[in-house]
Parts: C-alpha cells; sequence; structure tokens
C-alpha cells in the first residue's frame, strides 16, 4: 500500500540535530484515526518521554472528529508509543545523557497503520541554527544558480 503522510515536524530539523530515526506504532482511539485520516494533526512542541519501560508521546495534538459524538477523544492526550523493549532501553539510556531528547519528526499511514517516525535529538545551539540557515540559503542559490543557466541553453 505505501506509505501516506499525515503530518511531519520541520521544526525539529531546526531546532535538534536528529542521530537517530526510529519507527514507531501509536496506541489511538477511532475518533483519532477518523480525524488523522482527514488530516488533522499537529506536532508542533511534541515530545516523547519513557517511563516504567514505556514510551509516550506528549503534546501530540489531534483535533477532534467533527462527526464523533460524546464518545469523542480528548485532543491532548498522552499517547503510547509500540516499540520493541530493546529500542525502549537504547532511547532510556540515551535521553539519561545530556542533552538528548525524543522528537517525533512525522506521522503516517504504513499499510494502513499509524506510524511515528521519532528522532534521537540532540539540541542546536543558536550558532549552530544560524549556520543551518546560512548552508540551507547557499543550496538554495546553487539550485537557482543551475535553473537559470539550464534555461540560457
Amino acid at each position: 500500500m505505501g506509505e501516506k503522510l499525515i503530518c511531519n515536524n520541520k521544526k525539529a530539523f531546526h531546532d535538534y540535530f536528529i542521530e537517530e530515526r526510529y519507527e514507531a506504532g501509536i496506541v489511538l482511539q477511532g475518533t483519532e484515526v477518523k480525524s488523522l485520516r482527514n488530516g488533522k494533526a499537529n506536532l508542533n512542541d511534541a515530545f516523547a518521554t519513557v517511563k516504567h519501560g514505556e514510551a509516550f508521546l506528549h503534546n501530540f495534538h489531534i483535533l477532534p472528529y467533527e462527526f464523533g459524538n460524546r464518545e469523542n477523544h480528548d485532543p491532548d492526550r498522552m499517547r503510547k508509543l509500540l516499540l520493541h523493549k530493546t529500542e525502549i532501553v537504547k532511547l532510556f539510556a540515551k535521553i539519561r545523557e545530556q542533552g538528548y531528547t525524543i522528537v517525533p519528526l512525522r506521522i503516517y499511514f504504513k499499510d494502513g497503520k499509524v506510524k511515528a517516525e521519532l528522532g534521537l535529538a540532540k539540541g542546536k545551539k543558536l550558532h549552530d541554527k544560524r549556520e543551518t540557515l546560512k548552508k540551507k540559503d547557499m543550496q538554495r542559490d546553487i539550485a537557482v544558480g543551475l535553473k537559470e543557466r539550464d534555461r540560457g541553453r
């Protein structure tokens, strides 16, 4: 079936160095899945934690399903992530180190199931962010220059 992107976290690449990536399932209610199919999700300020050997996703906002009834979900509830035990132990060990955090990079459907791509991230300093923006601008200028050069032929 492939993958269908629901939402991504562009801010994560601006604020963090992503060192490792993991794919995790998410425990959801029925109205949450219906709302995600409509693309009603927001990953801004979302992060993951490990508690008692389980991983949880915080601040992942899913708008309530518009055709839902009183059984509709809480938009900001904490959601459990489905990872292998060895992955959770590895992530927990890294989080205890200084400066590491788990950031969701994107949420997508894979073969009909909702998946989250998590990144083990280390925070960027202000000068690192400026350096990243300079590189991005230079790449854009190079691409524009190449495009203009190709048109001139």
